[in-house]
Formats: structure tokens, sequence, C-alpha cells
């Protein structure tokens, strides 16, 4: 493991310690049985939110054989023993440990990853945090919540020199039907693809119910401004998207950023445009309701919601071109797979943070325009709104101290 000259020295230092201490039984999964490598020379990795998504994430990087996993971390403290007994069992030991509080996780020295899957309006605290502290960061979709993070998550990123992977699995694994014809060539040079309606988040106001003992929700709240408990304000539950976190404006941007990241990741992907952010977006209203295009500078648009147009339609000059090598993922596992191939060779992952955050641009012009209702022009280089104070008002949201980006 080469992420960091101190996990070398860690390596080192345990097995200095082990040549002068007593004989001992270790494990054949300490020290590697067949293709498993010892347990020092795996990538030490910590989950911080264990919920629904971050469940998933945790069983995805147990199955690694070159991972080695050693710490959860949630406000719940259900979650985070139902996750610390998931990895004692698969270890076959206690060592798992359970933390409250993400910063206590942040600051270990022998973790060099963390997947983050906490409400939105936590990641991109914990992101930059992470990167601050050395660790490279696999952070669930939607990666932001405003504009303005999306340039401090770079940042960090780059800065720090780690390896941030945004985590929506289906802009390649779900959208090759559409992905392999675009860049192969079959639709000619491409105009413009569609994606069907999303809706905006909400307003929550609904009334306070008695507080767990379960939940630490002053924690749970962090930078969101205080609001009073209740069951439905934070379930993340997709079956109740209506009613979850998912959909209120202090913790997300509702269905347009939460499925957004993956619908608008998949078409901007197909029509080779994920590198780029777009320039304008025009507001309209049509059979379907308001409805979106968004321009980009090489000319090529994105629809949301077209009155004329289906979920992922293409449209093309239909002159054949010659095809283009479609970037995959690296190593093998899907996504979790390729981040852990870039965190061993520090190449930049599949869903680098950049290209995700261009994605999470789209969202979030969306829904300026569908807030404000009427067209935006926006600034790449200078992240803002074009000549518009009322759009540039919603670049970013207050945050409670101490959580201040």
């Amino acid at each position: 493991m080469a992420t960091r000259p101190d996990a070398t020295r860690r390596r080192f230092l345990k097995a200095a310690g082990a040549a002068i201490a007593a004989p001992y039984v270790i494990t054949s999964t300490a020290l590697g049985a067949g293709n498993v490598p010892p347990a020092s020379d795996r990538i030490v990795v910590a989950g911080i939110g264990i919920g629904n998504m971050g469940r998933g994430d945790q069983v995805a990087f147990l199955r690694r054989n070159d991972v080695q996993y050693v710490a959860v971390c949630d406000v719940r403290a259900s979650f985070r023993n139902e996750a610390k007994a998931k990895a004692d069992a698969h270890y076959g030991n206690r060592d798992c440990q359970s933390y409250n509080d993400y910063r206590e996780i942040l600051q270990r020295p022998d973790i060099d990853v963390v997947h983050i899957a906490t409400p939105d309006h936590w990641h991109t605290i914990m992101v930059t945090e992470a990167c601050r502290e050395g660790k490279d960061v696999y952070c669930q979709k939607p990666e932001t919540l405003t504009l303005r993070e999306g340039p401090l998550m770079i940042d960090a990123a780059r800065r720090y020199a780690r390896v941030v992977s945004g985590g929506s699995q289906r802009v390649l694994e779900d959208y090759r039907r559409i992905v392999d014809p675009c860049w192969g060539g079959r639709y000619g040079n491409i105009e413009s693809i569609n994606v069907l309606k999303l809706d905006i988040s909400k307003r929550c106001n609904l009334p306070a119910e008695p507080v767990p003992d379960d939940i630490d929700w002053e924690m749970w709240l962090g930078p969101a401004p205080w609001a009073p408990y209740n069951a439905a304000r934070c379930d993340g539950n997709f079956s109740t998207v209506e009613h979850s976190w998912r959909s209120y404006d202090d913790y997300s941007g509702g269905a347009i950023t939460d499925w957004g990241a993956h619908h608008f990741g998949g078409a901007t992907f197909a029509i080779d445009v994920r590198e780029l952010q777009p320039i304008a977006v025009d507001y309209g209203e049509g059979s379907r309701g308001p409805y979106l295009t968004f321009r980009y500078p090489n000319g090529r648009q994105l629809h949301h919601n077209h009155p004329e147009m289906a979920h992922l339609q293409v449209v093309g000059d239909g002159h054949v071109q010659t095809a283009k090598p479609v970037p995959r993922y690296k190593g093998q596992g899907g996504i979790y797979g390729d981040f852990i191939e870039c965190v061993k060779t520090r190449e930049r992952p599949f869903r680098d943070i950049e290209l995700a955050i261009n994605t999470m641009v789209v969202c979030h012009l969306g829904t300026a325009a569908y807030k404000l209702r009427r067209s935006l022009k926006w600034d790449v280089a200078a992240q803002r709104f074009t000549d518009d104070a009322e759009a540039n008002r919603l670049l970013d949201r207050a945050r409670r101290e101490p959580w201040i980006l």
C-alpha cells in the first residue's frame, strides 16, 4: 500500500513491534491466505454515515480482499452498532471501532480511506476535512448541496493530492446502452439529449416529535439550521422520498439532485460534455410543464423535461462518425474497484470529483432556473451567474457554527 509515506512507516512499526514481542498466534486473514494480502498491506477503510447507502458501500468494501475495514461512524447508535457487527462478523473478530463523531475517524493516522454517505448537507465539510487529514474519499451522490461547495471540494482534492470519487455507479453501469452508440458514432454529431422531469426540494414544516435516545439530533443537523426532530425529517429511505430529508431544502436538493446526479451524469457522459459546465440554462413552459435547456460552449444541449422528447432521447445529425474509445472503470469491481485501484496508483477515478461536480452544477443551475422561473447565464470561470444578483443569492446557504466552510 503506497498511499502515503506514513502507511509504509506504519507497516514497519508493526513488524518491528512483532519482532520483539512474545510469541503470539495470528489468523490466516491477518497473515494473508491464498490471494488475500496480509492486513498490513491492505487499504484501511472507515465509513461515515451508515444508513441506506452507507450500508451498501460498507458491504462493497468488505467484499474486497485488498481492504481492511476498521471503523464506522453514525449519529444513530443502532446504525453504527449494526455496521460494527457486520465488519466484526466478516473478519471473525471484534476490532471494528464505532464512533458518533466523524472527526475521531479523521484523526486516526492508520486510516487511508473514508467513504461518506451522510445526508447531503454534511458532504462538503466532511470531504474537505478528510482531504486535509490525508484521507482519500469515496463520497455518495449528490456530492454537494450548493453551487459554492463544488469548487471547495475540487480545491481540497487537488491541494492535498487526494483521490476523491463521486458515488454514482449508474453513470456508467446504467447508461451504457446510450453511451456506447453515442461514442461509437452511430448517431453522428450529437446535438442534444433529454432527461425527464425531476422535482426540486421544498421547505420542511414538520411538527416536533420527541427525540429518540438512539440519535444525536444536534450532530445530525450539524451545519443545517436548527429544527425540531421529526422522524420523517431524517428518514432517508428512497421509498418515502417525498417525506424524507432527500426532499427538503436544508438537507438536499430534491430529486433533481438526488436522481439528477445519475440521470444528468449519464446524459452528459453520453453526449461527451461531462468535462464541461453549461454556459446558460434556458427556461420554458410546455405541455409537460416547465422545462429547461442547458447550453454548452461546444454547442451541444441537455434538455430537462422537454415537451417533445422522450427520456434519454438523443438527437444527432445522422452522419455516422468514427468511434471513440469509451472511458471505463480501472481495476475490478465496478465503481468501488475503480476507486480502490486509483487509491493505489494515484490516478484520477472514473467519477473524479471534478466530473461529479460538473454534473452537480447542472442540477443546481436547474434548481435556480425553476425557482426563479426564468433563464440564466452561468460564468464558468467566475462560478457565478452573469449580472444577476437575485440568482447569485442562490449560490450558497448559511451554516450553523462551528460548521463554517
